[in-house]
């Protein structure tokens, strides 16, 4: 199924959309309905046919919105799954198969399913989760607040703003087409001229920005290239496909996958670096202690938000607040351990294998570290776990730029390549190169860091309280 057209400039209705009636991998029956009858359902689902008709509108957009949001990046077909979207609140929107219709959902369905809400400056419809805001709590639209909100005067648009920001459309008149997926249906190969051929440069040459070993494609334009077969042969040695610079299914999805995948974890993690620089002292914040370790936790959580729909993204403030208890539940509940919203053994190496198995085939200009705490721990030759692995990312990034750093990779294990790395990084700082990093070390990673992947380009030797050049 597809809302997307040739050139990626414009949204459309599907006629119908798939419905998997439970979990993603769980086994369930799927069944294909109308899209407005969709739209029409989940509404008679999620919210009361009572509420003032600026709450129903505003309520409406963000189911219309989350469900055309899920078709449009492919969310669950490029993984794999033969359906759009679930029925299962955990990722999705609540579907009850065979329900009745209330009248007054029915009428303003009818009027505006074309509609969605985007950002503006942005193509794909926006995710705008919602929760009951009773019950439950999130980061979107409190559904019973829409209705406190109407009874205020605000029209829809305003409503939808209240929640996500000044900056969103309503996207009106949007065409129906009847479109199965994205995929043209056959391969596409050298010579080949169609628009499928234009919207695989656009999205390999987004992908290659964070995969520099992925050649540029130039020009863009709708005809397959030798440029073209190249970066398909490049991207799928880095993903694991037959190395065959055509563009089959399986390529296909991968790219589309890798796309939406890559681009939200970039904004993601490098939005929460920004809104979430921490004070470099430990101080009291709103009662809470800011914490190394949750400061680690959270940026795990956004790693994994970017991968699971029913892991929210948190601040990266390091305090163990309600929002972050909120997403380890979510992740424990994802995961299928106990959700006691606790950081337990369980818990921890669970979250660390999981992030440690995504940013492990990132490379490291594809990742967005924020300003780590040190987190008491001498770090040597033979420790492992998460804290390697982060000194390992901070030093990855930088041999990309000071390549008389040798790289180690990235494992969570302190091994000889790794030891060689912090020592070449102390020579170059006027620290003592003994290859361990305590907190001087620590700090002075941290910094050059931030400096290199933030800051502004600077000529060698630029690099306050550095050497480097």
């Amino acid at each position: 199924m597809s809302i997307q057209i040739p050139g990626l400039t414009h949204v459309v209705i599907p006629d119908s959309i798939t419905v998997h009636l439970g979990e993603p991998s769980e086994p369930a029956e799927n069944v294909t309905v109308p899209f407005i009858d969709y739209v029409k359902n989940v509404a008679s689902s999620e919210i009361y046919p009572t509420w003032p008709e600026a709450s129903l509108r505003a309520n409406i957009y963000a189911i219309i919105s989350i469900a055309l949001n899920r078709i449009y990046t492919e969310w669950y077909r490029s993984r794999g799954y033969n359906f759009d979207i679930t029925n299962t609140t955990r990722y999705d929107q609540a579907y009850v198969k065979d329900r009745g219709i209330f009248d007054s959902i029915d009428k303003i369905v009818n009027e505006i399913f074309n509609e969605y809400i985007v950002r503006q400056g942005r193509i794909e419809p926006l995710y705008a989760s919602f929760c009951d805001g009773r019950i439950a709590q999130c980061e979107g639209m409190y559904q019973w607040g829409t209705v406190d909100l109407a009874g205020q005067g605000m029209v829809p648009y305003d409503i939808l703003k209240y929640y996500y920001g000044e900056d969103i459309n309503i996207n009106t008149d949007t065409p129906v087409v009847n479109f199965q997926e994205t995929y043209p249906g056959t391969s596409l190969s050298l010579g080949d001229t169609n628009q499928y051929v234009l919207i695989a440069k656009m999205s390999l040459n987004t992908i290659s920005s964070n995969y520099p070993a992925i050649p540029k494609i130039s020009p863009i334009n709708a005809t397959f290239d030798e440029s073209m077969e190249a970066a398909v042969r490049e991207f799928q040695n880095i993903f694991n496909l037959p190395e065959t610079g055509i563009i089959d299914k399986a390529t296909w999805y991968e790219i589309r996958k890798i796309y939406v995948s890559v681009r939200r974890l970039a904004e993601l993690s490098s939005q929460g670096m920004l809104i979430s620089d921490v004070p470099e002292d430990i101080t009291d914040i709103e009662g809470g202690l800011v914490v190394p370790k949750i400061q680690l936790v959270q940026y795990f959580l956004n790693v994994l938000s970017a991968y699971y729909q029913s892991i929210p993204a948190v601040d990266i403030d390091g305090i163990l607040g309600p929002n972050t208890r909120a997403a380890i539940i979510e992740f424990q509940k994802t995961m299928n351990l106990p959700s006691t919203g606790m950081l337990d053994d369980g818990t921890w190496n669970a979250m660390y294998d999981s992030v440690l198995g995504i940013l492990r085939e990132l490379p490291p200009t594809a990742i967005a570290l924020p300003a780590f705490l040190y987190p008491n721990l001498i770090y040597r030759e033979g420790v492992t776990g998460p804290g390697v692995f982060v000194i390992q990312e901070l030093l990855a990034y930088i041999s990309t730029v000071v390549p008389s750093i040798p790289r180690a990779e990235p494992d969570g294990i302190f091994g000889p390549e790794t030891t060689a790395a912090v020592k070449a990084f102390q020579r170059m700082n006027g620290l003592e190169a003994n290859g361990i990093v305590a907190e001087e070390t620590w700090n002075r990673i941290v910094r050059v860091y931030r400096d290199l992947r933030f800051g502004e380009v600077r000529a060698p030797g630029q690099f306050p309280g550095t050497n480097i050049q």
